[in-house]
């Protein structure tokens, strides 16, 4: 996107944020001013460069991003802001690039900038998104050179505890924010709620969100209430889960559809299916549309009810939202499980025209229902196309599919399949175990012999 008049860096900023392309934006960044006199070299101003490293980093075109912060650095008109390196660490974060994000943390000095606690925080965030807890206890090991560490630094030691299942180091990791000084926050509380209602601990989390609003002063939001219900829902105290509601309600906490959809799984699940209705309905008049994961509950409990008529209509309610993978695999599996694997065949080849494509799990059930009915040449099909599309099927699936292929004696098909597992590197000794047994059984010696030539000569 080059122009032949000269422009300003002002412009060139304008330019920048208009374009959508991140290619253009760099070969504009690039080439400013078309046959310019190298003599006089174009002065980007900083903005210039934070606009087109966000576009690039959005991209994951990271190696020219890399180039456009080496040119950065070479030039000395600019003091490069840490927010800037920020951005970077997280872009590479978001990538699972540890190593990347860590070299981006030490250059930081190379531009002239100081580490902070800000740039230590968002390197620490990269780390946990990457599970690189080692990595995280490098950079805590050096924590002194950088600053003091603050409510957001604890918060991410104490979710990276969490996550990695030692709620005992949590607990620690607060107790030092404490001994320290350092106020905890409504995130603080919600991290550790989350560990406690994960472990099964409801009533220590109900007790510990008082001890936050009594001796911290602290209200809780929408997402330590989401935690909460979530907790009291899976342990079956429905009554108490909608206490914590009606506190939401009078709290002025807005009910999003996250709310909604947790408490009408939960009335299905303990078979209120009358109330969760009535629930819904209160949900649409309260302004709070329900969404994707709305619906595929109310597929679930139809399918569970066996209703499928009920489960393809709330299916085409949902069309508007775009229903995802998950809402037909729920139908497709569950019609597997009553038999009718070709109406959920059908259902699984009109998925792309609803624009929803199968995914492994879809191939997987749809290829196991087809087995258990014995449509074996429809079953054939299937594993073709799952193979091409390098999806896997379970070892068991193709184990009881050969098996019967041979009880059916269709040893055409047979052929066929093992010639597609062969191209999918699916054939091993435990197969072959399986598959001379059964032939052997069904054949006479001298027809067997003949049989396995078929099956091996390629």
């Amino acid at each position: 996107m080059a122009t032949s008049k000269a422009i300003s860096p002002f412009r060139l900023c304008s330019l920048l944020r208009l374009q959508k392309d991140p290619a253009l934006a760099l070969e504009l960044f690039r080439n400013p001013i078309p046959n310019h006199d190298p003599e006089k070299p174009f002065r980007y101003p900083l903005l210039s460069y934070d606009l087109i490293i966000t576009k690039l980093g959005r991209a994951k075109m990271f190696d020219q991003m890399e180039q456009v912060l080496h040119q950065l650095k070479q030039d000395k008109r600019i003091a490069v802001p840490e927010v800037l390196f920020c951005e970077v660490i997280s872009f590479y974060g978001r990538a699972r690039l540890p190593a990347r994000a860590f070299q981006t943390f030490e250059s930081i000095p190379s531009f002239r900038c100081k580490q902070t606690i800000k740039s230590v925080n968002t390197l620490l965030k990269a780390l946990l998104n990457c599970r690189e807890y080692k990595k995280m206890r490098e950079i805590l090991s050096r924590f002194n050179e950088y600053g003091r560490p603050d409510a957001y630094t604890y918060n991410i030691l104490i979710n990276a505890s969490r996550i990695g299942g030692d709620m005992e180091q949590a607990w620690a990791v607060f107790d030092e924010m404490l001994r320290n000084r350092v106020r905890p926050n409504v995130v603080t509380f919600g991290t550790l709620m989350n560990g406690l209602c994960s472990n099964g601990e409801i009533q220590e989390a109900l007790k510990f969100k008082e001890d936050m609003t009594r001796n911290f002063k602290l209200k809780p939001n929408a997402f330590l209430y989401a935690t909460l219900l979530k907790g009291l829902c899976q342990t079956g105290e429905l009554s108490r889960a909608f206490s914590i509601k009606d506190e939401m309600v009078r709290n002025k906490v807005e009910l999003d559809s996250a709310i909604y959809t947790t408490l009408i799984d939960a009335l299905f699940k303990v078979g209120r299916k009358e109330e969760a209705l009535v629930f819904m309905e209160e949900m649409k008049k309260s302004g709070c549309k329900p969404d994707i994961a709305t619906y595929n509950v109310m597929i679930s409990e139809y399918c569970r009810e066996k209703n499928f008529e009920e489960a393809y209509k709330i299916l085409e309610q949902a069309e508007n939202l775009k229903p995802n993978v998950v809402s037909y695999n729920v139908i497709i599996g569950s019609l597997c499980r009553e038999g009718k694997s070709i109406e959920a065949n059908e259902l699984f080849q009109d998925m792309p025209r609803r624009g929803c494509a199968p995914d492994v799990v879809s191939y997987r059930m749809l290829f196991d229902g087809l087995c258990s009915c014995m449509h074996l040449k429809e079953a054939a099909l299937m594993l073709d196309e799952m193979i091409f599309k390098g999806y896997a099927p379970h070892s068991r699936s193709i184990n009881e599919f050969v098996c019967r292929l041979c009880e059916k004696g269709d040893f055409q098909l047979l052929s066929a399949a093992m010639s597609s597992l062969g191209k999918g590197n699916f054939l091993n000794v435990e197969l072959w175990k399986i598959l001379v047994s059964m032939i052997c059984k069904k054949e006479k010696p001298s027809e067997s012999v003949e049989l396995f030539d078929t099956l091996t000569v390629p």
